[in-house]
């Protein structure tokens, strides 16, 4: 019964990120999310009573992937490859699964400004921001360790940039770009006595 359970709360996160997606956050009521998954009210407030605790729900799930880049990522060493790895694992977390979180959250900004659940993303997300940089390294490389990070972000939001790319063509060019980014931080930390 756990794994239907689980199932539902899944279902109903998608689906409402769809319409917070469509509709807009606050257009967007729980009774049109009931109608789009077609069950009741009373069943939809079983797994969840507001949109904020879907919102919340959906966050914490990214949160906790978060958690776990950042604690793997800081373990490991301070190389290219490993750094090229690092970069190839955030874009991975940032595709299908939490793409459509990434967009709405940089569609409603507001949203976020609003509630805990955009306290608690933006200090995550400024944490994968520095996760390729190591303290003290010269200011110059742990810019452009950040906008590595930053620029795997942004590709989840296509409209930003005015291209008409498909999303894949967009995050692969994402990829090179971040990936140039890191390339010469050894060479770079040598001449800056590192």
């Amino acid at each position: 019964m756990a794994g239907r359970r689980t199932d539902t709360r899944e279902r109903i996160q998608r689906v409402a990120m769809e319409l917070f997606a469509e509709r807009g956050y606050d257009k967007t009521t729980l009774q049109e999310v009931a109608e789009r998954l077609e069950i009741t009210r009373p069943a939809l407030y079983y797994h969840f009573r507001t949109k904020e605790e879907i919102l919340a729900s959906i966050a914490d799930g990214f949160i906790s992937s978060l958690d776990e880049l950042g604690e793997w990522a800081r373990a490991q060493p301070d190389t290219f490859e490993a750094r090229e790895e690092i970069l190839r694992r955030i874009a991975g977390l940032l595709d299908d699964r939490w793409r459509p979180l990434m967009r709405f959250a940089q569609v409603n900004q507001g949203v976020f400004a609003e509630t805990s659940v955009g306290d608690r993303m933006q200090e995550r997300i400024i944490t994968l921001l520095s996760v390729l940089s190591r303290p003290g390294g010269d200011a110059v490389v742990q810019f452009e360790a950040r906008l590595a990070v930053f620029a795997l972000i942004l590709a989840t939001v296509p409209e930003l940039f005015g291209m008409d790319l498909p999303p894949a063509e967009l995050a692969s060019a994402a990829m090179t770009v971040a990936v140039r980014l890191v390339s010469d931080h050894e060479s770079s930390g040598e001449s800056s006595g590192q």
